[in-house]
């Protein structure tokens, strides 16, 4: 079964840029649908970004779309959210996690530790 280690996040300014990475091992990434998600103390988890296996079908959701993007490295079995034009709303631990299927129906079972991404002046 896949594991999944997601980088540490980091701070930035608002319109700022990060890069969260999320490392498998024990299977390649893309035999599964691989998601990213966000969660805020108090708040549903929210998944912001998916991809099916294969790369085939991307989803993003309305809040980051066109400033969000997953980006594929399959040599290194690693998969990244590039995150543009940052904003404070975007603060939130962020995690990728895989489902067991070629297309994503949220049911997602395997989970990297999360990473805190703060947006703020």
């Amino acid at each position: 079964q896949i594991q999944l280690v997601d980088s540490e996040g980091g701070s930035v300014q608002p319109g700022g840029s990060l890069r969260l990475s999320c490392s498998a091992s024990g299977d390649s990434y893309s035999n599964y649908c691989m998601g990213w998600f966000r969660q805020v103390p108090g708040h549903e988890r929210e998944n912001v970004a998916s991809i099916s296996a294969g790369g085939l079908v991307s989803y993003y959701a309305d809040p980051v779309k066109g400033r969000f993007g997953i980006v594929e490295d399959k040599p290194k079995n690693m998969l990244y959210l590039r995150m543009n034009d940052l904003k404070p709303e975007d603060t939130a631990v962020y995690y990728c996690a895989a489902e067991p299927s070629t297309y994503c129906t949220g049911r997602y079972r395997w989970w990297g530790q999360g990473a805190q991404v703060t947006v703020s002046s």
